[in-house]
């Protein structure tokens, strides 16, 4: 098994005190379900993954032998976006120290995320060792530890989406999706799309 990276908080399975004041970006939910469901396919253990996102429209207004390809025309390519696989991630770092370096492009209207993760209950936060190396054994031997595949977005436009499946609920009616479940790699996405 691929070790994983820096222990992240579970999070808390209780619905949000106003879930009605959360908007969501239908068009962003949909590419993240989108990468969610082809991550699911590679299945775990996986590298890090980084996507451009990119109008479906303009794609196919620079690429037009994309669109049977696709299989989209016109009338379906408006409003919606394409995720574009980013072959350069380095698996030697940690994606969140690749996301500090990246600026992208004018053309690329969002960027997603795909990471592993071990997180742990929230009562296990003040025992979290500060240092990386010491906090990853930490959840790596600890008995409530989960893995987690999170699927992360944002766009330029400050939307934001994200998906998180469970290994041990490895099924796609239990993935859970919120426009915020993981702030600091959300944080790390938007840092990457301002000017």
């Amino acid at each position: 098994m691929t070790p994983m990276e820096d222990a992240q908080p579970m999070p808390d399975a209780e619905p949000m005190p106003d879930e009605t004041t959360i908007e969501v970006d239908e068009v962003l939910a949909t590419a993240v379900r989108e990468i969610e469901a082809h991550a699911a396919e590679a299945g775990w253990d996986q590298p890090s993954r980084l996507y451009a996102l990119v109008p479906t429209s303009d794609l196919l207004a620079r690429e037009p032998g994309l669109a049977a390809a696709m299989g989209v025309d016109e009338a379906s390519a408006a409003g919606s976006l394409t995720p574009v696989e980013q072959d350069h991630t380095p698996v030697d770092r940690s994606l969140e120290d690749v996301l500090a370096e990246i600026m992208w492009p004018a053309e690329v209207f969002g960027c997603a995320a795909v990471v592993e993760r071990l997180v742990l209950p929230p009562e296990a936060d003040d025992d979290i060792p500060e240092d990386p190396e010491r906090a990853q054994a930490f959840a790596q031997e600890h008995p409530e530890r989960q893995e987690v595949r999170i699927v992360a977005a944002a766009t330029r436009d400050g939307s934001t989406h994200c998906a998180l499946r469970f290994r041990s609920h490895d099924d796609a009616s239990a993935v859970v999706e919120s426009p915020d479940l993981v702030p600091a790699l959300l944080e790390l996405l938007t840092g990457t799309l301002e000017n």
